[in-house]
């Protein structure tokens, strides 16, 4: 027997486990888990540790006393399923530790609704912010819940119902296993309004509509999509112009990106759904372009996306320390906003910055010169094929160049 065994164990009880864990049960020294898992052993005659509120700290007393006795975790269901086996893992270590896992919840829930998992997604709330849930499912069409008292069944469905993400069957799937259990189908407007939902409970979402795809990942929207309102019809960032500058930009699923200058929003919205697993932020010092880029968040569901009214570069110095950096617009500032963006950019970090002026274009360029970096630099020259009665023919846009630097 190792020094600690974890044991995934349902709201059953004892009756759920099988004599391997009882028995690793019977010759531990020292018992811990949560109040109602240790419940289920009041035989238990050593000593308790309950797991409440400082995990890590638990953890770690778990791992000094692993050093003298024979010490048995109880977990719920799997716990190396969004379980503390991991952290029990990094503190005891893994030759040390061994694992006698239940079926876990998601697991217990699909199968109470008869639906196969095998192509499900994961999200956990639990102790978790709900913003990024929504620009998540944007690829998703199966997806189980993990929730707790603040990200509740109701909660979650009201923040669906904010972004108009109605397309969705819910069921809520409580105390699994036990002799309160409940299994409820629901809608979306329903379940918004449902109180005295069990803490203990797996939220599934699936797809109404069988035939949904996923949107493109690389930008297809045109200009029409975000500029609803004449006065920032010139201020975006151009279909084409959009799809290089982002591949500048090199970002990953779990990018930090600081948009300078969102304008109407496109190329937040754009990264944001690149990086699902990060944050974008969008900076904009009009207050109307902060009104259009709230209704573009909104309507493109990317709730990943912070919006920041303020100017830069002094709106830029309490944010987090970003791996991609767009500068859209300066506001006359390109210099300090170039210096303070590559200060704070993470190591390995690209910094893009977009120039249609031939002011802008000399600052920038002057700017990264001065700093003695050399950027990539390219001039973008695009035209687009209006119909002339019938003919076709081609009409410039503005040429821009893109100048990208790299964070070694």
């Amino acid at each position: 027997m190792k020094a600690v065994t974890v044991i995934g164990i349902g709201d059953d009880g004892c009756v759920g486990l099988s004599s391997k864990a009882m028995g690793a049960v019977a010759r531990a020294r020292i018992l811990a888990g949560g109040e109602r898992h240790l419940d289920f052993f009041p035989q238990f005659d050593g000593e308790r540790i309950i797991i409440k509120n400082d995990v890590v700290r638990t953890a770690e007393k778990i791992a000094e006393l692993s050093a003298e006795h024979t010490i048995c975790v109880l977990a719920s269901g799997d716990p190396l399923f969004f379980g503390i086996g991991n952290l029990i893992l990094k503190k005891v270590g893994r030759e040390h530790v061994e694992f006698i896992p239940a079926p876990s919840s998601v697991q217990n829930a699909f199968s109470k609704i008869g639906v196969k998992w095998d192509d499900a997604s994961f999200l956990s709330l639990h102790g978790r912010p709900i913003e990024g849930f929504i620009t998540k499912l944007q690829s998703i069409s199966k997806v189980a819940c993990l929730t707790d008292e603040t990200n509740s069944p109701s909660t979650i469905a009201k923040y669906l119902l904010n972004y108009s993400e109605t397309d969705w069957k819910a069921f809520v799937c409580e105390n699994l296993g036990g002799k309160e259990e409940k299994v409820r189908e629901f809608e979306l407007e329903t379940l918004a309004t449902t109180q005295n939902i069990s803490d203990l409970n797996v939220l599934i979402l699936l797809r109404k509509d069988p035939t949904w795809k996923p949107s493109p990942l690389l930008p297809f929207l045109g200009e029409e999509e975000y500029a609803k309102r004449l006065p920032k019809k010139g201020l975006i960032t151009k279909k084409e112009v959009r799809i290089l500058s982002l591949s500048a930009l090199e970002i990953r699923p779990d990018s930090i990106v600081w948009d300078i200058g969102a304008g109407s929003g496109a190329v937040s919205i754009e990264a944001a759904r690149i990086a699902r697993e990060g944050r974008v932020y969008a900076i904009e010092v009009d207050p109307e372009g902060i009104e259009i880029c709230e209704q573009n968040i909104l309507t493109h569901k990317t709730d990943n996306i912070f919006l920041i009214h303020g100017k830069a570069p002094q709106a830029l110095i309490d944010l987090p320390s970003p791996d991609c950096v767009f500068v859209g617009g300066s506001k006359g500032n390109m210099k300090e906003i170039i210096e303070l963006s590559w200060e704070k950019l993470s190591p390995g970090g690209c910094l893009v910055a977009n120039a249609i002026t031939l002011d802008n274009v000399s600052e920038a360029y002057r700017t990264f010169r001065d700093m003695d970096l050399i950027p990539e630099v390219s001039l973008i020259n695009i035209s687009r094929g209006q119909k002339l009665a019938d003919y076709l023919r081609y009409e410039a846009l503005n040429p821009i160049h893109i100048f990208k630097i790299r964070k070694s």
